[in-house]
């Protein structure tokens, strides 16, 4: 699971470059290329028993579910942030071992 995990902290990384380069209109500079070239250090993972917390710059990005034992949830399901401590058990947005989640640099894409 930990290149699943490293899979998608480059992914959450990759749109925020994105973004801050307006969908690779503009070149970075300034703010948004020292953000950029600071982002590996922005991003960090906290693995507890049940889910794996994402922090992006000290906020809580989302949680990975780390556990077969969940009665809703399978391993790898990507949870929306709730909280700091606990995230959204309402719906997984996507697995980061079966892939083909979308996700966002602020977060996990909202239900639709």
């Amino acid at each position: 699971m930990k290149n699943e995990i490293n899979t998608l902290l480059e992914t959450i990384k990759s749109d925020f470059v994105n973004w801050a380069s307006k969908g690779g209109k503009e070149e970075l500079s300034g703010y948004f290329a020292e953000k950029v070239a600071k982002y590996d250090d922005i991003l960090s993972v906290k693995e507890g028993n049940k889910y794996i917390k994402i922090i992006s710059d000290g906020s809580v990005w989302g949680f990975i579910v780390n556990t077969d034992n969940d009665k809703k949830f399978k391993k790898g399901d990507i949870l929306k942030a709730a909280g700091y401590n606990a995230p959204a058990r309402n719906a997984a947005r996507g697995n980061i071992i079966d892939g083909g989640y979308t996700i966002r640099w602020t977060g996990p894409e909202y239900l639709i």
